[in-house]
């Protein structure tokens, strides 16, 4: 796994408003980094804005919280830094969907799934991943086609581990 990138925002604007969260606190968070969905995750209905913030400074590891629960926090990573060559299809339905120019880069976030007791156990969900308009702050989880992506993907190799 390589070091963390730099955090993912959207363009800064305005002044931050205070969010409650089950698991930080109260939190102040600025207007224009908060993330609408298109269509919201699976099982989550009424949890359409969400913002992320970084678990740590060194690391890797970010949290998509939501705004409209706030008990319901993802802890994702950057694509990227997981496996560059990762290249979820993206439809250009999606990218309408999402507001972006077909050319536009967009940022792919994997939703973790860490086994309680066993981080070294920690997945990755290639199968379903969130892509984000930084531009417009856009998102959407994008599922994949499972013959070819895994949902449950390891983050840590057996050296990492060990």
């Amino acid at each position: 796994m390589r070091h963390a990138m730099a955090i993912i925002t959207c363009t800064e604007k305005q002044r931050e408003i205070t969010v409650s969260t089950s698991r930080f606190g109260e939190l102040s968070v600025n207007p224009e980094k908060i993330i609408t969905l298109t269509s919201p995750f699976l099982g989550f209905p009424e949890a359409k804005r969400f913002f992320i913030k970084q678990h740590g400074e060194e690391s890797p590891f970010l949290w998509l919280q939501s705004l409209d629960d706030p008990k319901l926090a993802f802890v994702s990573m950057q694509a990227a830094v997981l496996t560059p060559q990762y290249q979820p299809e993206i439809s250009s339905l999606t990218r309408q969907e999402l507001q972006a120019a077909p050319e536009q880069a967009l940022e792919v976030l994997l939703i973790l799934t860490v086994p309680k007791g066993n981080p070294e156990g920690m997945t990755a969900n290639l199968m379903g991943p969130v892509v984000i308009n930084t531009e417009k702050c856009l998102a959407k989880q994008v599922l994949q086609n499972p013959s070819r992506y895994e949902a449950c993907w390891p983050v840590f190799t057996r050296e990492e581990a060990e």
